[in-house]
């Protein structure tokens, strides 16, 4: 892999930690929240998820 995904990889991890240390009551009532979520609207949510973060990747070059 090179030093650039590395450091995405790396930068994917400080924000995914960044809820828990922060507000960590707020953070595992969501975590709750999506659990009882039926399979379709997980599926949907991380899809929008996929497509923001594909259109601020197209929009950053």
């Amino acid at each position: 892999m090179t030093p650039t995904l590395w450091q995405a990889l790396a930068m994917v991890l400080v924000l995914e930690g960044l809820m828990p240390f922060a507000f960590p009551g707020t953070w595992r009532k969501t975590v709750t929240w999506i659990a009882q979520m039926h399979d379709l609207q997980v599926r949907l949510f991380g899809l929008l998820l996929l497509l923001g973060a594909a259109l601020v990747a197209v929009l950053a070059r």
